[in-house]
């Protein structure tokens, strides 16, 4: 890093001197780390030996660790442990009595059958915030059943409504269920540690303790996915109304849709309010939709959707997508080109906030060099905080982590990692 760019780097982290002891694995728990350690937080990152997080092989393209867990454990340090062993858990706990957080995404009772639980937890550290993620949550009568994100998606009834009508129910090409998950375990992390400080600053310390179980954030893949269904619920609950797969419209909404252009590249145009309607239908020479009174609420276009669609296709269909894409913007319609990679990479606006960030990360098969990473949100300051660096290599902090949170010195540390190792 550049001096400015580092003096940046220690700047507007609002979780300096945060200490996070990660126990997950997969996305969910290491998202909530991730976010945490963007802003600061010094997140260690726990791995059983030898394999380490098994998304250091997903969607692998070479060498031994891929890029999604390069980007997913940012900011953070690798620590090998085996919480199977003596040994392993005893280190897990002495870490534990130095943390502000633990992050775990195990089945439910993993922890408790391990000798880690909340209750050891808090025998350690009183004050510790304690943030699960699991498939149903830590109670009710799925708890204990395993499940990834695609199996949450569903029972969230998030599944249900993506795809094209008529086919079955496709799903989207991350892994959502798990990375919004780690977004509330963050915020609910964040929101711990905001109430242990306010309790702190007014003494309350007569108050009757709440037990670490009951106080812990608990956050269910399912329920996550169910959170951001909208009105889904509600409108069945009051009308009846089951929801239905629309493809790449909004049910309710008109006209909103992705549109082919003659380059063979497609658009997504929102152009459903009332006035930008209008506004629209002029800029694509259907100034007659535009003015008829029949079509003059977002209601009544919905029920004319069919219509409006193929107007607006023959349109896109006659014109590659820059010039239509022009047209629309100088109309004030709200429109944009569907990204790709490559076109996110290359894009002015993500530069101008360093919103894509260069690496050169070693693979295990060689050093790829200046590899793009997606910048820190939120901004802070009119652009992405600097990421300080990629995932790190297996066990690579191991050493610098005992001797930091725990004061042991170099045989007491080189011990453990031998019997770890062994």
């Amino acid at each position: 890093m550049s001096g400015g760019v580092q003096e940046r780097a220690q700047q507007d982290r609002p979780l300096q001197g945060i200490r996070v002891l990660e126990l997950g694995n997969y996305i969910a728990a290491p998202t909530a780390g991730r976010l945490l350690a963007d802003f600061g937080a010094d997140v260690v990152k726990v791995e059983r030996p030898g394999t380490g997080d098994e998304l250091r092989r997903w969607r692998l393209h070479a060498g031994d660790t891929s890029m999604l867990f390069r980007t997913i454990n940012r900011g953070k340090r690798s620590v090998v442990l085996d919480l199977r062993s003596d040994a392993g858990r005893a280190a897990v706990l002495a870490l534990a009595a130095e943390a502000d957080v633990v992050l775990e995404n195990f089945r439910p009772g993993t922890l408790e059958r391990w000798g880690i639980g909340p209750d050891e937890l808090e025998a350690v550290n009183p004050d510790l915030v304690l943030v699960r993620i699991s498939a149903f949550g830590q109670t009710g009568p799925m708890s204990a059943r395993p499940g990834f994100a695609a199996v949450a998606e569903a029972y969230g009834g998030f599944r249900e409504l993506v795809g094209e009508p008529g086919r079955p129910p496709s799903r989207t090409g991350f892994s959502i269920g798990d990375s919004i998950a780690g977004l509330y375990a963050a915020f609910g992390a964040v929101m711990r540690l905001l109430e242990r400080e306010r309790a702190r600053a007014a003494a309350e310390g007569t108050a009757p303790r709440i037990p670490l179980d009951a106080r812990a954030i608990d956050v269910a893949l399912n329920e996550a996915m169910l959170s951001v269904t909208e009105s889904l619920v509600p409108e069945f609950s009051a009308y009846g109304q089951r929801r239905e797969r629309t493809g790449g419209r909004m049910e309710g909404i008109a006209p909103s849709n992705a549109y082919l252009c003659a380059d063979g590249r497609s658009i997504v145009v929102a152009g459903n309010g009332d006035g930008i309607f209008r506004r629209y239908m002029e800029a694509i020479g259907r100034p007659d939709l535009g003015a008829d009174p029949a079509l003059a609420s977002n209601e009544l276009r919905w029920a004319r959707r069919d219509e409006l669609d193929d107007a607006i296709g023959a349109w896109t269909a006659a014109r590659p997508s820059g010039e239509a894409l022009d047209a629309l913007d100088a109309a004030g319609v709200p429109a944009g080109p569907i990204y790709t990679a490559e076109d996110v990479i290359a894009d002015e606006q993500y530069a101008a906030r360093e919103m894509i960030q260069r690496f050169d990360i070693d693979d295990g098969a060689g050093v790829r060099e200046g590899v793009a990473m997606p910048g820190i949100v939120p901004v802070v300051g009119g652009r992405s905080l600097p990421i300080t660096h990629p995932g790190p290599d297996l066990g690579a902090d191991t050493r610098e982590v005992l001797a930091e949170w725990l004061g042991w010195d170099e045989a007491r540390a080189n011990a453990l990692v031998q019997e770890e190792a062994a």
